[in-house]
């Protein structure tokens, strides 16, 4: 599937030439709207104004007829085909389409090697167009460069991945990085009110009430296709009504659902989860609940929510609400135990508690603070009496000679030294206000002069 404003007629395994990706006309009356209503120029590019301001290097690319690769980082319906078809349309450039869903080695060598022949041949130039590279493997991408690094094709890749994880490091040199953003629901209200009146699209047949296209846009998300799709669907079931205006129960009935936006292995798995961590984190119920339904809706693995609850209720509540851990692993264990859809209550459970709970981060720094200073390498000499004496000659050499076992001691709290000399001084826990490790806290600072021996 290509991600741009619409999907390109062939697909499969072997490269898909087009002049110029341009449709023939009983192609074209035959398209999807979305694939009618194409932006041919930058100008009608939905969106993405920092891509196309005056000077921008896209726009330099395309107006100096400039050989340069590109590689294009943005979600799914912000324009990323249809950026590449530009190019190649503006250029009078040949446009040739690469699924990496579907080819491999050969087929990406086969069609460098017919660009670099038709290069020479006629002096005509390509735009290879790589769809989701980011699922291609390393060998795949290192067949992309000799193209790349010869200039036999202009080539422009697109991924919904972070390309800094995703895509070889000689390519990413090799290309001009260019960010996509999600589309705004004005610039996606655009699109549709632009598909309405334009004669590529619906020609002015049909209107839609407010409604309608506030429904539209939401269902949209960002995606300029999907808002396409949904609007042809709901312009369908007008005209078979045999009405002129597209109202919100005709919106309805036509497009049931948006489907969840939310990739499991790209970067909104990493967006979400982040997000929902720091909601709760941030004591957001609500909006911790939200990031956990997407998550559900999506098929996110349940238990990789539970783990990610259970380190939070360590790294966030810690002793500010002890039972916080016990919560976070009964959801775990849940999870477990029974499974979806059932446990997706446990997670939610799970969810709003350590939400609600009070926060405290101590724990955290605490161990954060104690590693720091073992890796400067204060290590120290455990001290004598701390040593193992249950061997024989160990009393002999001074281990546990003067040790004071606790339980002897008031209070079950002996004052000795416990800790290495080098840190002895350290004091890595330093517990908050906040909720039952107020009450820790006190309880603490008591234990502490016992054990160091200072005044009470």
């Amino acid at each position: 599937m290509s991600d741009g404003l619409f999907d390109l007629p062939g697909g499969g395994g072997a490269p898909v030439a087009r002049g110029g990706g341009s449709l023939s006309a009983a192609q074209h009356a035959a398209a999807p709207l979305a694939v009618r209503m194409r932006p041919r120029t930058l100008d009608e590019l939905a969106g993405q104004d920092q891509l196309r301001a005056p000077g921008s290097p896209l726009r330099q690319l395309i107006e100096g007829d400039k050989s340069l690769s590109l590689l294009l980082w943005g979600p799914p319906g912000t324009g990323k085909t249809t950026i590449a078809s530009i190019v190649s349309q503006q250029t009078q450039r040949r446009f040739v389409e690469v699924s990496a869903v579907s080819a491999g080695v050969k087929e990406v060598r086969a069609a460098i090697e017919a660009a670099r022949s038709d290069l020479v041949r006629t002096g005509t130039e390509t735009v290879l167009f790589v769809d989701e590279v980011h699922r291609f493997s390393k060998a795949q991408q290192d067949a992309l460069l000799p193209g790349v690094e010869n200039r036999w094709v202009t080539l422009v890749a697109a991924t919904t991945e972070n390309p800094y994880f995703s895509v070889i490091s000689p390519l990413l040199s090799r290309s001009l990085l260019l960010r996509l953003e999600s589309l705004t629901d004005a610039d996606v209200a655009g699109v549709i009110d632009r598909a309405l009146a334009d004669e590529r699209g619906l020609g002015g047949a049909l209107t839609i009430d407010d409604d309608a296209r506030s429904h539209l846009v939401r269902m949209a998300g960002g995606d300029a296709r999907r808002s396409l799709t949904y609007l042809e669907a709901a312009a369908g079931a007008a005209l078979a009504r045999e009405a002129t205006v597209i109202d919100l129960s005709t919106t309805e009935t036509a497009v049931d659902q948006a489907a969840v936006r939310y990739d499991r292995q790209g970067d909104q798995h990493y967006d979400v989860i982040s997000a929902f961590i720091k909601s709760v984190r941030g004591s957001d119920a609500d909006a911790a609940l939200h990031y956990l339904a997407r998550m559900v809706e999506a098929g996110e693995d349940p238990r990789f929510i539970a783990r990610r609850l259970v380190i939070l209720a360590s790294e966030d509540i810690g002793l500010a609400d002890p039972t916080a851990l016990t919560t976070a692993v009964a959801a775990a264990q849940a999870v477990q135990l029974i499974g979806m859809p059932e446990a997706r209550l446990n997670l939610a459970q799970a969810t709003v508690a350590l939400a609600v709970a009070p926060k405290s981060n101590a724990v955290y720094a605490a161990m954060n603070a104690a590693q720091a200073d073992v890796r400067a390498g204060k290590i120290g000499t455990v001290p004598p009496h701390l040593r193992d004496a249950h061997y024989a000659g160990a009393a002999k050499i001074g281990h546990g000679e003067t040790y004071v076992y606790a339980h002897d001691a008031p209070y079950g709290i002996a004052t000795q030294v416990y800790a290495p000399e080098v840190v002895a001084d350290r004091t890595y826990y330093v517990p908050t206000a906040n909720g039952a490790e107020a009450g820790t806290g006190e309880r603490w600072a008591r234990i502490r002069r016992i054990v160091r021996g200072e005044p009470r």
